[in-house]
Protein backbone atom coordinates (compact mmCIF):
# COMPACT_ATOMS: atom_id res chain seq x y z
CA UNK A 1 0.00 0.00 0.00
CA UNK A 2 2.77 2.48 0.74
CA UNK A 3 4.73 1.91 -2.57
CA UNK A 4 1.30 2.27 -3.92
CA UNK A 5 0.54 5.22 -2.22
CA UNK A 6 3.95 6.71 -3.15
CA UNK A 7 3.85 5.79 -7.17
CA UNK A 8 0.11 7.96 -6.92
CA UNK A 9 2.03 10.99 -5.77
CA UNK A 10 4.50 10.72 -8.00
CA UNK A 11 1.81 10.46 -10.79
CA UNK A 12 -0.23 13.01 -9.95
CA UNK A 13 1.69 15.59 -8.08
CA UNK A 14 4.45 17.51 -10.22
CA UNK A 15 6.43 18.73 -7.45
CA UNK A 16 6.59 14.80 -5.77
CA UNK A 17 7.82 13.38 -9.23
CA UNK A 18 10.51 15.89 -9.32
CA UNK A 19 11.68 15.00 -5.40
CA UNK A 20 11.40 11.53 -6.18
CA UNK A 21 13.08 11.28 -9.34
CA UNK A 22 15.87 13.55 -8.38
CA UNK A 23 16.31 10.67 -4.87
CA UNK A 24 16.22 7.74 -7.75
CA UNK A 25 19.47 9.35 -10.10
CA UNK A 26 21.58 9.65 -7.12
CA UNK A 27 20.93 6.14 -5.71
CA UNK A 28 21.12 4.44 -9.39
CA UNK A 29 24.52 7.16 -9.49
CA UNK A 30 25.75 5.75 -6.22
CA UNK A 31 25.54 2.39 -7.57
CA UNK A 32 26.67 2.97 -10.67
CA UNK A 33 29.72 4.56 -9.24
CA UNK A 34 30.69 1.73 -7.24
CA UNK A 35 30.08 -0.65 -10.24
CA UNK A 36 32.52 1.25 -11.91
CA UNK A 37 35.37 0.72 -9.09
CA UNK A 38 35.04 -3.00 -9.42
CA UNK A 39 34.85 -2.78 -13.06
CA UNK A 40 38.12 -0.89 -13.26
CA UNK A 41 39.39 -3.16 -10.85
CA UNK A 42 39.12 -6.08 -12.51
CA UNK A 43 39.98 -3.93 -15.64
CA UNK A 44 43.63 -3.31 -13.87
CA UNK A 45 44.03 -6.91 -13.21
CA UNK A 46 43.75 -8.09 -17.09
CA UNK A 47 45.70 -4.96 -17.62
CA UNK A 48 48.58 -6.06 -15.90
CA UNK A 49 48.24 -9.79 -17.24
CA UNK A 50 48.71 -8.28 -20.69
CA UNK A 51 51.57 -6.27 -19.84
CA UNK A 52 53.20 -9.18 -18.20
CA UNK A 53 52.85 -11.12 -21.53
CA UNK A 54 53.79 -7.88 -23.65
CA UNK A 55 56.95 -7.67 -21.90
CA UNK A 56 57.64 -11.75 -22.40
CA UNK A 57 57.03 -10.84 -26.18
CA UNK A 58 59.61 -7.99 -25.85
CA UNK A 59 61.99 -9.82 -24.14
CA UNK A 60 62.35 -12.53 -26.49
CA UNK A 61 63.32 -10.30 -29.12
CA UNK A 62 65.85 -8.84 -27.48
CA UNK A 63 69.50 -9.46 -29.53
CA UNK A 64 71.34 -10.67 -26.74
CA UNK A 65 68.78 -13.59 -26.59
CA UNK A 66 70.48 -14.48 -30.18
CA UNK A 67 73.37 -16.78 -31.56
CA UNK A 68 74.63 -14.98 -35.02
CA UNK A 69 76.71 -18.12 -36.58
CA UNK A 70 80.18 -17.86 -37.15
CA UNK A 71 80.77 -16.67 -40.92
CA UNK A 72 83.77 -18.21 -41.13
CA UNK A 73 83.70 -21.21 -39.87
CA UNK A 74 79.98 -23.43 -39.41
CA UNK A 75 78.99 -26.86 -39.77
CA UNK A 76 76.37 -27.31 -42.30
CA UNK A 77 73.32 -30.00 -41.51
CA UNK A 78 71.75 -31.18 -44.62
CA UNK A 79 68.57 -31.32 -43.23
CA UNK A 80 68.54 -27.69 -41.95
CA UNK A 81 68.51 -24.65 -44.03
CA UNK A 82 71.85 -22.48 -42.44
CA UNK A 83 73.41 -19.20 -43.61
CA UNK A 84 75.61 -16.17 -42.81
CA UNK A 85 72.34 -14.47 -41.22
CA UNK A 86 70.43 -17.46 -39.59
CA UNK A 87 69.67 -16.62 -36.15
CA UNK A 88 69.98 -19.13 -33.34
CA UNK A 89 67.85 -18.60 -30.43
CA UNK A 90 70.08 -18.68 -27.04
CA UNK A 91 67.40 -17.86 -24.30
CA UNK A 92 63.46 -17.42 -24.47
CA UNK A 93 61.60 -15.87 -21.74
CA UNK A 94 58.56 -17.60 -19.85
CA UNK A 95 56.32 -15.97 -17.76
CA UNK A 96 55.06 -17.11 -14.30
CA UNK A 97 52.54 -15.07 -11.37
CA UNK A 98 54.39 -15.52 -7.72
CA UNK A 99 52.20 -16.94 -5.09
CA UNK A 100 54.49 -17.18 -2.09
CA UNK A 101 57.75 -15.35 -1.53
CA UNK A 102 59.73 -14.92 1.65
CA UNK A 103 62.84 -12.76 2.54
CA UNK A 104 62.55 -13.26 6.36
CA UNK A 105 65.11 -16.24 6.83
CA UNK A 106 67.95 -17.70 5.83
CA UNK A 107 66.92 -20.08 3.34
CA UNK A 108 64.30 -17.75 1.15
CA UNK A 109 62.25 -19.41 -1.76
CA UNK A 110 59.89 -18.26 -4.26
CA UNK A 111 57.02 -20.16 -5.52
CA UNK A 112 55.75 -19.33 -9.35
CA UNK A 113 52.69 -20.80 -11.13
CA UNK A 114 51.29 -20.57 -13.95
CA UNK A 115 50.96 -22.04 -17.79
CA UNK A 116 54.61 -21.74 -18.72
CA UNK A 117 55.99 -23.42 -15.70
CA UNK A 118 55.55 -26.84 -17.11
CA UNK A 119 58.64 -25.88 -19.45
CA UNK A 120 60.18 -24.94 -16.05
CA UNK A 121 63.78 -26.67 -15.28
CA UNK A 122 66.28 -27.46 -12.26
CA UNK A 123 68.46 -24.57 -12.11
CA UNK A 124 66.95 -22.58 -14.86
CA UNK A 125 67.50 -18.48 -14.43
CA UNK A 126 64.39 -16.25 -12.80
CA UNK A 127 64.27 -12.58 -13.54
CA UNK A 128 61.93 -10.02 -12.49
CA UNK A 129 60.12 -7.93 -14.92
CA UNK A 130 62.77 -5.28 -14.95
CA UNK A 131 65.06 -7.81 -16.19
CA UNK A 132 66.95 -8.18 -13.09
CA UNK A 133 68.64 -11.47 -11.34
CA UNK A 134 65.58 -13.26 -8.91
CA UNK A 135 67.12 -16.85 -8.29
CA UNK A 136 67.29 -20.14 -9.60
CA UNK A 137 64.80 -23.07 -9.87
CA UNK A 138 65.24 -25.50 -7.82
CA UNK A 139 61.95 -28.00 -7.98
CA UNK A 140 58.97 -27.96 -10.53
CA UNK A 141 55.55 -30.02 -9.67
CA UNK A 142 52.93 -29.39 -11.82
CA UNK A 143 51.99 -26.11 -12.15
CA UNK A 144 54.22 -24.41 -9.62
CA UNK A 145 57.79 -24.15 -9.53
CA UNK A 146 60.13 -23.47 -6.59
CA UNK A 147 62.95 -20.90 -6.95
CA UNK A 148 65.79 -20.20 -4.95
CA UNK A 149 65.98 -16.42 -4.00
CA UNK A 150 69.30 -14.72 -4.25
CA UNK A 151 68.32 -14.81 -0.59
CA UNK A 152 69.45 -17.61 0.38
CA UNK A 153 72.59 -18.59 2.06
CA UNK A 154 73.27 -21.17 0.09
CA UNK A 155 73.03 -19.18 -3.63
CA UNK A 156 75.97 -18.77 -5.31
CA UNK A 157 75.99 -17.07 -9.31
CA UNK A 158 78.70 -15.32 -10.82
CA UNK A 159 78.98 -12.13 -11.22
CA UNK A 160 80.76 -9.22 -13.10
CA UNK A 161 81.92 -5.82 -12.83
CA UNK A 162 80.20 -3.79 -16.27
CA UNK A 163 82.69 -0.87 -16.22
CA UNK A 164 85.89 -3.24 -16.04
CA UNK A 165 85.04 -6.66 -16.31
CA UNK A 166 86.13 -8.12 -12.90
CA UNK A 167 84.26 -11.36 -12.51
CA UNK A 168 83.38 -12.45 -9.04
CA UNK A 169 80.88 -14.25 -6.78
CA UNK A 170 77.67 -13.31 -5.63
CA UNK A 171 75.79 -14.50 -2.20
CA UNK A 172 73.67 -13.34 0.54
CA UNK A 173 74.96 -13.12 4.13
CA UNK A 174 71.78 -14.12 5.49
CA UNK A 175 71.60 -10.30 7.40
CA UNK A 176 69.68 -7.18 5.34
CA UNK A 177 67.16 -8.63 2.58
CA UNK A 178 68.07 -6.81 -0.37
CA UNK A 179 71.54 -6.15 0.20
CA UNK A 180 74.32 -9.12 -1.38
CA UNK A 181 77.68 -9.48 -1.48
CA UNK A 182 80.15 -9.97 -4.33
CA UNK A 183 83.66 -11.64 -3.48
CA UNK A 184 86.76 -12.72 -5.33
CA UNK A 185 87.23 -9.39 -6.80
CA UNK A 186 90.98 -8.04 -6.89
CA UNK A 187 92.23 -5.31 -5.06
CA UNK A 188 94.09 -4.48 -8.70
CA UNK A 189 90.57 -3.44 -10.09
CA UNK A 190 88.94 0.25 -9.73
CA UNK A 191 85.36 0.21 -7.91
CA UNK A 192 83.28 3.04 -7.33
CA UNK A 193 80.55 3.07 -5.41
CA UNK A 194 77.05 2.88 -7.61
CA UNK A 195 79.04 1.02 -9.88
CA UNK A 196 76.67 -2.03 -11.65
CA UNK A 197 77.41 -5.45 -11.35
CA UNK A 198 75.32 -7.38 -13.85
CA UNK A 199 75.56 -11.55 -14.79
CA UNK A 200 78.71 -12.83 -16.10
CA UNK A 201 77.19 -15.25 -18.69
CA UNK A 202 79.59 -18.03 -17.77
CA UNK A 203 76.67 -19.89 -16.55
CA UNK A 204 74.16 -21.55 -18.46
CA UNK A 205 71.73 -20.18 -15.45
CA UNK A 206 71.32 -16.67 -17.09
CA UNK A 207 72.49 -14.68 -20.49
CA UNK A 208 75.59 -11.92 -19.93
CA UNK A 209 74.31 -8.78 -18.87
CA UNK A 210 71.34 -9.40 -16.67
CA UNK A 211 71.06 -6.72 -13.90
CA UNK A 212 72.24 -8.10 -10.67
CA UNK A 213 72.53 -5.13 -8.36
CA UNK A 214 74.96 -1.86 -7.34
CA UNK A 215 77.63 -1.31 -5.08
CA UNK A 216 76.99 0.82 -1.81
CA UNK A 217 80.14 -0.16 -0.26
CA UNK A 218 83.65 -1.51 -0.62
CA UNK A 219 87.05 -2.48 1.58
CA UNK A 220 90.04 -4.34 1.12
CA UNK A 221 90.02 -8.15 2.92
CA UNK A 222 92.97 -8.34 5.34
CA UNK A 223 93.58 -11.94 4.64
CA UNK A 224 93.82 -11.71 0.90
CA UNK A 225 94.11 -9.50 -2.02
CA UNK A 226 90.42 -9.18 -2.81
CA UNK A 227 87.82 -6.54 -1.88
CA UNK A 228 84.68 -7.32 -0.01
CA UNK A 229 81.93 -5.67 -1.82
CA UNK A 230 78.10 -5.24 -0.85
CA UNK A 231 75.69 -3.98 -3.29
CA UNK A 232 72.10 -3.69 -3.16
CA UNK A 233 70.14 -5.92 -5.31
CA UNK A 234 68.60 -4.51 -8.22
CA UNK A 235 65.15 -6.79 -7.60
CA UNK A 236 63.22 -5.77 -4.85
CA UNK A 237 62.33 -9.13 -3.25
CA UNK A 238 59.46 -7.50 -1.57
CA UNK A 239 57.18 -6.84 -4.09
CA UNK A 240 58.41 -9.66 -6.47
CA UNK A 241 54.70 -10.31 -8.03
CA UNK A 242 55.47 -11.74 -11.75
CA UNK A 243 59.08 -13.38 -12.98
CA UNK A 244 59.97 -14.85 -16.22
CA UNK A 245 61.83 -17.79 -16.38
CA UNK A 246 64.95 -18.38 -18.79
CA UNK A 247 65.10 -21.04 -20.82
CA UNK A 248 68.68 -21.87 -22.42
CA UNK A 249 68.96 -24.24 -25.23
CA UNK A 250 72.31 -24.12 -24.55
CA UNK A 251 72.04 -25.61 -20.76
CA UNK A 252 72.23 -29.72 -21.47
CA UNK A 253 74.92 -29.35 -23.82
CA UNK A 254 77.30 -27.29 -21.24
CA UNK A 255 76.28 -29.35 -18.38
CA UNK A 256 77.13 -32.72 -20.38
CA UNK A 257 80.47 -31.19 -21.31
CA UNK A 258 80.94 -30.53 -17.55
CA UNK A 259 79.70 -33.77 -16.41
CA UNK A 260 82.50 -35.44 -19.42
CA UNK A 261 85.43 -33.43 -18.20
CA UNK A 262 84.83 -34.52 -14.28
CA UNK A 263 84.83 -38.24 -15.36
CA UNK A 264 88.05 -37.70 -17.82
CA UNK A 265 89.74 -35.69 -14.63
CA UNK A 266 88.53 -38.76 -12.08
Amino acid sequence: MQAFSIYLIASYSKYHEAVLGSTMNKLTGSINKRYNKVEYYFQLVRTNDSLVKANEALYNKLRSNYNIPDSVDKIVIDTLKIDSITQYRKFKYLNAKVVANSVSSQSNYIVVTGPNVKYFKKDMGIVGVNNDAIGVVTAVDGDYAVVMSLLHKDSKLSGKLLKTGETGTISWNGEQPNILTLSNIPKSAKINKGDTVITSGFSAKFPKGIYMGRITDFKPETSNNNFKITLKSAADFYSVEYVYGIESVDAAPIKNAIEKAKTVIN
